[in-house]
Formats: C-alpha cells, structure tokens, sequence
C-alpha cells in the first residue's frame, strides 16, 4: 500500500490533526499493519466513513457484500490465500475484466498479484474489511482441498466408538479404508472445536455439502469430492450399527466419540433423497447437562422460581417450546441435580439424548408396542423417586402422568404450546379432567434460545427506526437503553454472536389459578391472572437479557412474541 496516498487524503479532507496523523503513520512503521486498519481500530474514524472517503477520492464505487451474492466460479479465480493476505474477493469477471471488492484500493501489490494471478485486468470496488472477511470465510469454505486437511489432520486426537461399548470402530475396517476413517474423524473433530450443534452431510449431482449448525444457524464448511461420499455414509452407518445395504428407508442410529478426555454422543438421522442419503448427525455434548440452570443463560429471577418449584416432593412440572429451544437440556440438568444415591430416577424417552450414569433410561419403540404410555406404566412398577416422559403426545400418556404426580413421584416431561398458560388448555384437551390437572400440576415453563453478542467485539450501537417501531407500546422504554451488539471478529467468525442464552416464562401453581383450571377458564384469562402475580412473559424476560447487553433488540424480537 502506498501509505503517502492515504495520508494525503486525509490531509486533504482535514480529518484528523497533523500531529495525530505522525503519531499514526509511526504507528504503522513499527507495528507494519496498514494505517487504514490502524485508523479502524484505534477508532479515530470509522471504517464506513473511511469506505466513503476512498469511495469518493478515488472514484471506485462502495459494494455491499452482505447483499450481494457471488457466483462461486468467480471466486475460484483466486486463490483463499491471496484473498487472506490482501483482504479481497473476487466478484466477477466479463470478458478481460476481473472486479474484485477490496478495503484497501491503494494496495497497489494487492492489485499486481491479481493482476498476475488472473491475466486479467483488475476493476477494484471498495467493501468493509468485516464483510470481506465474512464473504472469504463463506465462499472460500468449500476451497480448500480436503486431502490436505486430512493430511495435517491427527487422527489420534478423535476416537470413535462403536454401539458396541468399549469396542472401537476401527476393528471393523480393512487398513485401505484408513483414509475413510481419517476424513470423517475430522469432520466430528472440527464440528466439535467449532461449538457445533449439528453436522449436515447434503448429496448433490455434482457435489458433497457439509454444514454446521453453530448457534442455531447453519454455515458451510470444507466438504470432501462427492465421490468420495458412498465410503463416508457407509462408515457412519457401521460405527452405528446401521444397515448399509438399505438405502431406500431411512434409519436412526447413534455413536459415540472419544475427544480431548470425554464422551460425546452422536445421534445419527439418515433420509433417502434424490441424489443419495442425506445424512444429519446431532451433538450431544453430555458436559452441558452437568453446569446447571444458572450457566445455561437463564435470567436469575426465573431459575429462582424453578429452582423453588422443584423441591417439591411430588407434582408434575412441564417445559414446552419448539424443537430446538433447549426443552431437553433444561431437564436433564435438573434430573442431574437429583441425580444421587439415594434416588431412583427414570426416564421413557424417544430418542434417549443424553446418556446419564447413575440414571434409568428407556428408549420408547412404537412398532413394538412401547410406548410412552406403555413405557410409564411399567415405569411405575420399578418404585421410582423421579420419572422423566420424554414428551406427552397423547391423552393416555397425559392421563397416567398426571395420576403418577398424584401418587408421591416427581414427573417431569414436554409439552408443545406456545406459552406456560396454554398448557393447561393442551391437556384439558387430551381430554384430562381439571381438576387432575389443578390438582398435580407444580409449574410450567416455556422457554426459547437466543444467541448471545459476541463478548470480545461486543459495542454500542443505535438502533433501527423500524425495529424501535415494532416495539413501541408500553415497552417503549427500551429505547433509553444503550443497546450493544457484536462488531464481528475471529472469536465469532464475523457473525456478532457467540453462543446462545436461555429466556424463560414461568407459571407457578397457586389456589387462584387451580381454581381457575377446575373452572375451565381461558389461556388469556389464566395469563391476565399469572402476570399481575409477577409472571414475567418470554418476551419481557427476553428483554431483561437486552438490558444487560447480553443480546440484541433483533435477537429478542426474532425468539419472543411482542407483548400488547
């Protein structure tokens, strides 16, 4: 970069002090970063003023990357590297002419190699260095060759285990297919270092898909040739004891992997689709069930109200949201807490997610005849202190769920409504009489997951007019808070957003609203009731987490009805 061409324009447009701009250009001398990136990051002028200023001083148009879409051929023009080190994107190419979007335009070198590179003459377009980094991690996912990750790859540091307990899956393979077993012990691996919920095997004509479900969204990563994928999905389905002569029917198995001094199990989902057998590998991270309510992200005052909820002898207490909000999480960490000597806990699930030592657990199968209901009757006959129904689908389950809380155990299970006080209508359905259902129930919860502003790159911001807007009522004081969002860095690959937290909406059971139950009241009448005791709603506790930066407004109003 020619450093004098910066300073001059900025000098022209008298931005800074000439004193500052010495201090800066010493800066960049002993440190050898750009002063562009140093004007940035030291925050004398932000980096979407200073793409306006290049914008306008040289003439070369401003391109929002995150609204534009890249054709992947272009960007197999340059190499990952060259785009690393220079912070650059191919954009597109006409005839002779290669466009790429840069953040520094001055860099003359970057613009020569380019030039190299491609044979091409270059039309540079200035974009933000975060969104150019974001688009390089995106496009350029798929780029890198698989062969070399795998050969960098210690195939030492993952083990996976088969059905079988203690026999490892590497037994039941010839020493040709030890590529194979090296190639998919580095997807788990790095789905693992990378937080990842999910791992997507996707079949395509011509190519092999691999995404990562991280903090509940889903993102490219390195995929290995497609034709290499029949060898991938018949190891999967050995090390889960899966039959890989079908590939018509879809099949659930699962695994478990031995990483960095722990167990994580896998959950393994296999659909037929048009260009082969998608496969979808759930993580389950046994670790997380043992940190407790308050590390999942719950707001203090609601893990307070559960916490005093279940030191009951006996009751139900039901948590209800959509798949994928946490339900599962949330109640094997409470079982942990009862998770003692002196304890007989039991569960009937389907599937069974987490495998807790020290704990009951039954794998409910309908084409057998087992089901939950089944299940919980024979449950019962084993003298347990704490029973776990994985989900009560239906009046019968319902029925002896409720009679079992009656009759001295502790029930926990799931429910799908949309809120804690249409849980009582939900059962009322299923045809469960009122006053069996005043009479067991302790509390229900309702909970869903937001992901949490990154902490390292987390800053001040305003606002949007139209989200304030969507707001607006009597939460209208939201927009005196200094809202905070995360910026993009390494530490959350460029997204704002490391992790998820919890936000949960609880009703606790008293003699007013047991009696309002008997009565058949409505969910709304039921809900003006529970909120004037203090029940603060999923979209009020949400908020909460607003308030302490630890999400954005966007976040709360993605996860939580706006309330009137």
């Amino acid at each position: 970069m020619k450093t004098d061409s910066l300073i001059n324009i900025i000098k022209k447009n008298k931005m800074i002090s000439k004193e500052d701009l010495d201090r800066l250009h010493e800066m960049q001398q002993s440190s050898g970063k750009k002063l562009l990136h140093i004007l940035v990051d030291e925050g004398i002028i932000p980096e979407k003023d200073l793409c306006v200023l290049l914008s306008t001083e040289l003439k070369i148009p401003i391109l929002n990357l995150n609204a534009y879409k890249i054709d992947p051929r272009y960007v197999e023009i340059i190499p990952k590297k060259i785009a690393e080190r220079y912070e650059l994107i191919p954009i597109s190419k006409i005839g002779n002419t290669v466009t790429i979007a840069m953040s520094d335009p001055l860099d003359i070198y970057a613009i020569d190699d380019v030039k190299e590179i491609t044979q091409c003459h270059v039309r540079p377009v200035i974009a933000t260095s975060k969104d150019i980094q974001a688009a390089i991690e995106n496009y350029y996912a798929m780029d890198v060759k698989f062969e070399d990750l795998v050969e960098d790859f210690d195939a030492d540091s993952v083990e996976v285990v088969g059905v079988q307990m203690g026999v490892s899956s590497e037994e039941k393979f010839s020493a040709d297919e030890a590529p194979v077993i090296r190639m998919v012990n580095l997807i788990l691996q790095d789905a693992i270092s990378n937080r990842a919920s999910d791992i997507h095997f996707e079949p395509y004509e011509t190519r092999l898909r691999i995404r990562y479900r991280i903090d509940g969204a889903l993102r490219e990563a390195h995929s290995p040739p497609r034709e290499m994928y029949n060898a991938i999905l018949t190891r999967i389905k050995i090390v889960s004891d899966l039959d890989i002569t079908e590939k018509r029917l879809p099949q659930d198995g699962r695994f478990k992997v031995r990483f960095e001094h722990s167990e994580i199990d896998f959950r393994v989902s296999i659909l037929p689709t048009y260009h082969g057998e998608k496969v979808v590998l759930r993580i389950l991270d046994k670790s997380n069930v043992k940190l407790g309510l308050e590390v999942l992200g719950f707001t203090s005052s609601s893990v307070q109200k559960l916490q005093e909820a279940i030191k009951r002898p006996y009751g139900m207490v039901l948590v209800t949201g959509p798949t994928g909000s946490g339900k599962s999480t949330t109640l094997y960490s409470i079982l942990n807490q009862f998770n003692t000597k002196d304890r007989n806990i039991m569960t009937i699930e389907d599937p069974v997610e987490y495998q807790i030592q020290g704990i009951t657990q039954t794998q409910a199968n309908a084409d057998i005849g087992l089901t939950f209901a089944n299940g919980l009757r024979s449950l019962l006959r084993q003298s347990p202190d704490v029973i776990l129904v994985g989900e009560i689908r239906d009046g019968e389950t319902a029925d002896i769920a409720v009679k079992s809380a009656l009759t001295g155990h502790l029930v926990f299970s799931t429910l799908h409504t949309n809120n804690a006080c249409g849980a009582m209508t939900r059962l009322a359905d299923m045809d469960v009489e009122p006053f069996l259902i005043a009479s067991s129930l302790i509390a229900v919860t309702a909970q869903r997951l937001m992901r949490r502003s990154c902490p390292r790159c987390r800053k001040p911001y305003s606002i949007s007019a139209d989200v304030l807007a969507r707001v607006g009522g009597k939460h209208d004081w939201v927009r005196k808070i200094q809202a905070k969002r995360g910026e993009g860095c390494n530490y959350c690959r460029n997204t704002g957003y490391r992790g998820r937290i919890a936000t949960m909406e609880i009703l606790v059971m008293d003699e007013e609203i047991q009696q309002m139950v008997i009565e058949n009241r409505s969910t709304q009448e039921i809900e003006q009731v529970a909120r004037k005791k203090g029940m603060r709603s999923l979209f009020e506790d949400a908020l909460m987490s607003f308030e302490n930066g630890e999400t954005t407004l966007e976040e709360v109003l993605r996860v939580a009805a706006i309330e009137d």
